[in-house]
């Protein structure tokens, strides 16, 4: 089927749809741009649709090349038939492709090689052919210098059909299906010192069908660290039923002799491919899965809302070397630095508070931003015990650090501070997680950033372009100030790379702030495409045009005093009392009318009206706001029946952990999120969101918190509400 009418009906898109996407990315048009901009050619498909459909394209893509190359090389040989060409067009997989080519791959040396050197093709024929006659008497003919004897001569053939039998991509499409719906894998623990980890594994068995994607991965680990053996399973007679139906007539003068070629062929040849291929593709699979959790708890992290306009103190939590500490102000300056001693083995804690007290009503604080590493829980305690004390109403909010030590010891991060040390670029780092989530969290590489399950077993380079597809699109979809984005910022707009994004910086230091969006294509090696990709995600505040600090691109500002002129405004009146109807009056002409009459598509017309009635919005700031605590509880605090309020701080495949303002996240199990049926906690649940949470297990020694959502009753928000809320 040609690509273009396939991924129309697999992504159920319209055929001029799939058409003007494929032109589009071909042209080299960025997914941002194309789902912001090209509404219209696009039937508006969003970020993640034109995603998934760029990578079943090049996957197609791929087949054919691939499906191309062997038609080829079996042409070549001359061995091409209407009957394999049929098969090659529709294969649709890589997979079954290879299965169509195996009979024709060059082959190292095999025991059938070997047969058909010495000339017993023939009496393998023979046998297949199931005609009748003595077989014994057949294989005397082609007795000779190197086929000494008859049992020799008849175990050479059964060597060529055993492996003609392995070759058939019939067979082995087959097989493989029998195999992934009907087989199971089994485990089995081996003796080694962190045994323990794996116990539940111990004489395992499961259908591989049913078997998560989490579960394989954990699988995959044990067995790669030797705790683990792993097998997979199939019931022997079915393999004999579907080869005996291809390869053995009924009646069959050679049923035994016949039986024992496919044993052997299954057992020998067969079966430990596709084991091989089967691992492989459950691996692929829940690899995907994997990296899809981290895509979708990635965003939400991303896209928390910035602590606008506080004073924040960062503290990187330690033991031995000491708690480091960083004051910023609104902007992200550096304001002051410390080092103070808190936790174990030092126990300096009237010296912290004291030091700690000096800073925050020096420098006027309003939050502090506690990493959630090492002793977090001894620098959460002495924070709390802090606020009671202040003469000032002070906040503080437990931050994800993953990746704050990558990015300190970056070549970034000196450059960004040349003077500090590792341990205080971290501090800082964690101030600005909390004040701006996005700019400071894409400092670091991606994959760093713990939101998902073995993210070092995923294939990096996958688990890399997915991710930072995630970033380019929270980054577009945020927009970006040109003015005082960080080259980090700027490389991920539209269109833009990291030489580019260097290169804006420098412009800004040599020639002053841009002043009009136009002027960014004075920027070396900024082009014609790379301004159309990028100029729409970039904002310039109180420039010479309103327009510039909005998602309008330029393309359309024409479009934009065309509408405003239909009611009489101007670009002047942005931002005044004369827009403060606007929408209404948007609303009750209609935007079809509207569209109709200055000659606009729907979805861009529908797009700038948003922008014009707020110019500069950031979209962060209509979602849920991080939660600020002044005072911690302790595990031991914690008694089954509590109701607590949380936020979802990572989703796996088995359900959701959710920070409860103790040390220890506590998990809700797929089962006990929803009264309704869910395939997946993504359903229901992502990061960052703030749920009620009643705790039903608490095991301190283990560290282990258990927590129910969908068991919260009325009479328990009641409760909650009553304490909480004072309601």
């Amino acid at each position: 089927m040609e690509i273009n009418k396939q991924l129309a009906l697999e992504l159920n898109l319209k055929q001029n749809h799939v058409d003007n996407i494929i032109s589009l990315l071909d042209e080299g048009c960025t997914i941002p741009f194309i789902a912001r901009y090209r509404k219209e050619m696009t039937g508006s498909c969003d970020d993640q649709t034109l995603r998934t459909f760029n990578d079943r394209l090049n996957y197609l893509r791929s087949l054919n090349k691939r499906r191309e190359e062997v038609f080829n090389l079996i042409s070549e040989q001359g061995n091409m038939t209407d009957e394999i060409k049929s098969s090659l067009d529709e294969a649709n997989t890589l997979t079954e492709i290879d299965d169509i080519y195996r009979p024709f791959r060059p082959k190292r040396k095999t025991r059938a090689s070997v047969a058909i050197e010495k000339g017993l093709q023939p009496l393998a024929d023979f046998i297949l052919s199931q005609n009748g006659g003595l077989i014994e008497a057949e294989a005397e003919k082609y007795l000779t210098e190197n086929v000494t004897s008859i049992p020799e001569a008849i175990q050479g053939a059964c060597d060529i059909i055993a492996e003609i039998i392995s070759d058939d991509a019939e067979i082995r499409k087959s097989l493989r299906n029998y195999l992934i719906h009907r087989g199971d894998i089994e485990c089995s623990l081996q003796e080694g010192e962190e045994q323990y980890v794996y116990q539940m594994y111990d004489n395992y068995r499961s259908q591989i069908k049913t078997l998560p994607s989490h579960r394989i991965l954990a699988i995959n680990r044990g067995e790669k660290e030797k705790y683990l053996k792993v097998n997979l399973v199939l019931k022997e007679q079915i393999a004999i039923d579907v080869i005996s139906k291809k390869y053995i007539k009924e009646n069959s003068p050679y049923l035994e002799l016949l039986t024992n070629v496919a044993i052997d062929a299954y057992n020998r040849l067969i079966f430990p491919s596709l084991e091989r291929e089967v691992r492989n593709e459950l691996t692929d699979n829940a690899n995907e899965q994997a990296i899809k959790m981290f895509e979708v708890n990635l965003k939400p992290l991303l896209m928390q809302p910035p602590l606008k306009n506080r004073v924040i103190l960062g503290l990187d939590p330690a033991y031995r070397t000491g708690c480091k500490i960083a004051v910023i102000d609104k902007f992200g300056n550096v304001l002051d630095t410390a080092v103070i001693y808190p936790t174990p083995p030092q126990n300096k804690i009237e010296e912290a508070e004291a030091k700690l007290t000096d800073l925050i009503l020096k420098h006027n604080v309003d939050v502090i931003s506690i990493g959630n590493g090492t002793a977090t829980k001894e620098s959460e305690i002495f924070v709390a015990n802090l606020i009671k004390k202040l003469p000032r109403k002070i906040e503080y909010a437990v931050v994800n650090e993953a990746g704050a030590s990558v990015y300190s010891a970056s070549k970034l991060g000196a450059e960004e501070f040349p003077d500090y040390d590792v341990a205080l670029r971290s501090a800082v780092s964690i101030a600005r997680r909390l004040q701006d989530p996005l700019a400071e969290l894409i400092k670091i590489d991606v994959k760093s950033i713990g939101v998902g399950q073995y993210q070092h077993d995923m294939p990096q380079n996958r688990l890399t372009e997915v991710l930072e597809g995630v970033v380019e699109d929270c980054v577009n979809s945020v927009g970006v100030d040109v003015n005082t984005a960080s080259p980090s910022l700027l490389s991920y707009v539209a269109g833009l790379n990291k030489s580019v994004a260097k290169n804006i910086e420098k412009y800004r230091q040599d020639n002053g702030k841009f002043e009009d969006i136009e002027q960014i294509k004075s920027v070396p090696k900024l082009g014609d495409k790379a301004f159309e990709q990028c100029a729409g995600f970039l904002r310039i505040t109180d420039g010479d045009n309103i327009l510039d600090n909005t998602g309008v691109h330029p393309e359309s500002y024409d479009i934009c005093k065309r509408l405003l002129k239909y009611f009489g405004l101007e670009l002047k009146d942005i931002n005044t009392e004369k827009m403060k109807n606007f929408e209404s009056l948007v609303n009750s002409e209609g935007i079809s009318k509207i569209a109709k009459t200055i000659n606009c598509g729907e979805p861009t017309l529908e797009d700038i009206v948003k922008e014009l009635i707020k110019p500069g919005r950031d979209i962060r700031e209509d979602l849920p706001k991080p939660i600020l605590k002044s005072e911690l509880l302790d595990i031991k605090d914690l008694k089954v029946g509590m109701v607590l309020d949380g936020v979802v701080r990572n989703v796996v495949d088995f359900g959701v952990f959710v920070d409860i303002s103790v040390h220890q996240d506590g998990l809700v199990h797929i089962s006990e999120i929803s009264k309704d049926y869910i395939k997946h906690p993504s359903e229901v649940l992502k990061v960052g969101d703030k749920v009620i949470v009643k705790i039903i297990a608490v095991e301190p020694e283990k560290k282990r918190i258990s927590l129910t959502i969908k068991g919260v009753t009325e009479e328990d928000l009641a409760k909650y509400n009553s304490k909480v809320l004072g309601i």
